[in-house]
């Protein structure tokens, strides 16, 4: 992916005396730090500023198609965070294990743990038990929270395990939540995030709702994104969030025109780079659905940029501009040096919602964070002269060919734009003649 230059890199919110990127976004602001609220304070606090403060319904449960309004849900969870501290004798700090599937006990769940200071640390539900085992040796939690179909993988607890189907004051600072992430080395690491962190996404969101715009009603969002992913926190369809391979099966597939999309207004993509090719194929086969692409990770509590608005939207690739809260260097891999918009590097990134570390792993900690608290994400990223972010591939992915870089990314989007292609996926092959292997799926109608 070819990057451009600029003559005005102040245009693109680069500061060339820092060597920084800012964000163009308007200022967003947090509470005081040594504030004492959590971020279940801070939710509940901003609710009456919504655009919708008398909207009633808060969850509803798709299978049964029952909603809980909100009065219900701030009732519950009052309730249940009495009987978590007064009768379980939860308190700040203590960790808590969280193996359930999608449902609408789960946010309710969370909010009460949040609220008394209980660290939240939500596991796949499909995990083995080896797996489960896994984390409850990285968070150290001493009470389980399961459903009947999950709760037998779950090992003894100080406290046991409680099933969801059948007040000492949190400090900013505390760790609201354990999420898992490979970071970057592949084995799987404990991401402590606390309240502050929290209480910083849900400022983004809400800032980014705002310039969203006013809508005629409230938006309802698809959540095809797991709950115990770093999603699960940010809490007619209007608006679908979604990874790039189900974007390639939907202008792939004919299943969609067996729907009624009609009332579908945008689609939030993120995780991987969505190619051109397949926006292009996308917008001709639903004109009327805005596709917005983001960008964060884990150890930055989830975003990082995403396109706001129909303008925006038109910047193909683009995975948007920063976030209020945060800054940005593009650093040259090898010699450290932070480069101007239009040049390519490793993306570092600086905010309240950096994560406070990894869980009993101080040297993982060191080897991700850098010099006055920059992450480093470890992906190859450039902004253009506008601050619009672009993310090539992940750096440690980049296959090196007779002397040159190549990003699989870009080889599988080539791919995905034939039309006898459904999917692909491009691996570094190690030979003594070098090589690259190509996997593709392709249409039974198709001949390549």
């Amino acid at each position: 992916m070819a990057a451009t230059t600029t003559n005005n890199p102040e245009s693109a919110g680069y500061n060339p005396a820092t060597k920084t990127f800012h964000s163009l976004r308007p200022p967003i602001h947090l509470p005081q730090e040594d504030a004492p609220i959590s971020v279940v304070d801070y939710v509940l606090s901003i609710r009456s500023l919504s655009r919708w403060p008398n909207s009633t319904t808060a969850l509803i449960d798709s299978a049964t198609g029952r909603r809980i309004p909100y009065s219900d849900l701030i009732r519950r969870q009052k309730s249940l965070s009495y009987y978590l501290q007064d009768v379980l004798k939860l308190s700040r700090h203590d960790v808590a294990l969280v193996i359930c599937p999608n449902c609408v006990q789960v946010p309710i769940l969370y909010l009460s743990l949040l609220s008394i200071g209980v660290v939240v640390s939500p596991g796949n539900p499909v995990s083995t038990g080896s797996e489960i085992a896994r984390l409850v040796e990285l968070s150290g939690p001493t009470i389980a929270f399961a459903t009947s179909s999950t709760a037998h993988k779950l090992p003894k607890l100080r406290l046991g395990t409680i099933l969801v189907d059948s007040p000492d004051q949190p400090s900013q600072s505390d760790v609201a939540a354990i999420l898992y992430s490979s970071g970057t080395t592949g084995r799987i690491k404990g991401v402590m995030l606390t309240h502050r962190n929290l209480i910083g996404v849900v400022a983004l969101c809400r800032s980014s709702a705002v310039a969203a715009g006013e809508r005629a009603s409230p938006p309802v969002l698809l959540y095809t994104v797991p709950l115990f992913h770093v999603f699960g926190f940010i809490y007619s369809l209007n608006d679908v969030a979604m990874a790039p391979p189900v974007v390639v099966a939907m202008v792939k597939s004919g299943s969609a025109e067996r729907y009624d999309l009609s009332s579908l207004k945008s689609l939030v993509v993120g995780a991987a780079p969505l190619g051109k090719d397949v926006i292009a194929a996308f917008k001709a086969k639903f004109p009327a659905v805005e596709l917005a692409q983001g960008y964060g990770l884990t150890e930055l509590t989830g975003p990082v940029s995403r396109v706001l608005g129909p303008k925006e939207s038109k910047k193909w690739g683009s995975v948007g501009r920063l976030y209020g809260l945060l800054e940005a260097r593009i650093v040259d891999p090898e010699t450290q040096e932070a480069l101007p918009p239009g040049k390519q590097g490793e993306l570092w990134v600086k905010g309240p919602t950096t994560f406070k570390g990894y869980v009993g792993d101080p040297e993982g900690t060191i080897d991700n964070m850098v010099i006055n608290g920059w992450l480093r994400t470890g992906d190859l990223c450039y902004f253009d002269d506008q601050g619009f972010l672009y993310v090539v591939d992940r750096l440690k992915e980049l296959i090196k060919y007779n002397g040159y870089q190549v990003a699989p990314a870009e080889l599988e989007q080539l791919l995905q734009s034939h039309p006898g292609v459904a999917d692909a996926a491009v691996i570094p092959v190690r030979r003594e003649t070098g090589g690259v292997f190509i996997y593709v799926v392709t249409f039974s109608s198709y001949e390549i």
